[in-house]
């Protein structure tokens, strides 16, 4: 008997990117095998029995951390279910509404699943926002979401504002923008990705297929 497809949901705010997103999950799961259905939906009951939760975002901070909060019940049930085990991956605002306070139009809190602020970045001679591919500098210490990526890995990056004062211990991959810029995070079972994985071509389909094998451990929350 074949087991159930994964329930993978692909998280509607008006946070942008939503069909890009699920369109690489399905072709993701598709490459490696995995038999999944994706949804993109709103609805905190679907949120509270995926197997997978996914939350993609561009533009503001302020603005995406304000679209979750109008859809009634939707940002208690990604906390409630990833509370309880169920693996999140955050793509670019998406992960940075991971950490502790957005600084971009005022002092927004975040889900604080990180510890860290999103500020606007350091890059001297530099121009911003920083768009286009950079190399991904892989953390000594392989974390599941890296299996089967090259050493000189790229991702497609698309934004001005970055994490600041972050643990270490949470850094999965950084990238060199005027400075080392977090590019991949993660603590226990939530991870998010700074840049574009569904504009990343093979290297964020890959990503996206490891995130879709991961079983998360205590273990691995670092703080």
């Amino acid at each position: 008997m074949s087991p159930l497809p994964q329930s993978i949901v692909v998280i509607d705010y008006n946070g942008g990117n939503l069909a890009s997103a699920a369109r690489a999950l399905t072709r993701a799961a598709q490459d490696c095998g995995i038999a999944a259905n994706v949804t993109i939906t709103a609805d905190p009951r679907d949120v509270l029995s995926a197997d997978r939760i996914v939350l993609p975002g561009q533009g503001a901070f302020a603005d995406c951390a304000a679209g979750l909060s109008a859809r009634p019940g939707l940002r208690d049930a990604i906390v409630a279910a990833t509370d309880a085990g169920t693996p999140f991956l955050g793509i670019c605002v998406g992960m940075q509404l991971m950490a502790q306070r957005g600084l971009e139009h005022g002092v927004t809190p975040g889900f604080g699943w990180i510890r860290g602020d999103i500020g606007l970045m350091s890059a001297p001679g530099l121009r911003l926002p920083q768009m286009g591919w950079n190399q991904l500098d892989f953390i000594p210490g392989a974390h599941p979401l890296t299996d089967g990526l090259a050493r000189d890995a790229h991702g497609y990056f698309v934004h001005s504002f970055a994490l600041g004062g972050y643990d270490p211990a949470t850094l999965v991959a950084t990238t060199d923008y005027g400075g080392t810029v977090p590019a991949i995070v993660a603590r226990g079972n939530r991870a998010g990705t700074q840049f574009h994985v569904e504009k990343s071509q093979q290297v964020g389909l890959r990503i996206l297929a490891n995130f879709l094998r991961w079983t998360p451990t205590p273990a691995m929350d670092a703080t």
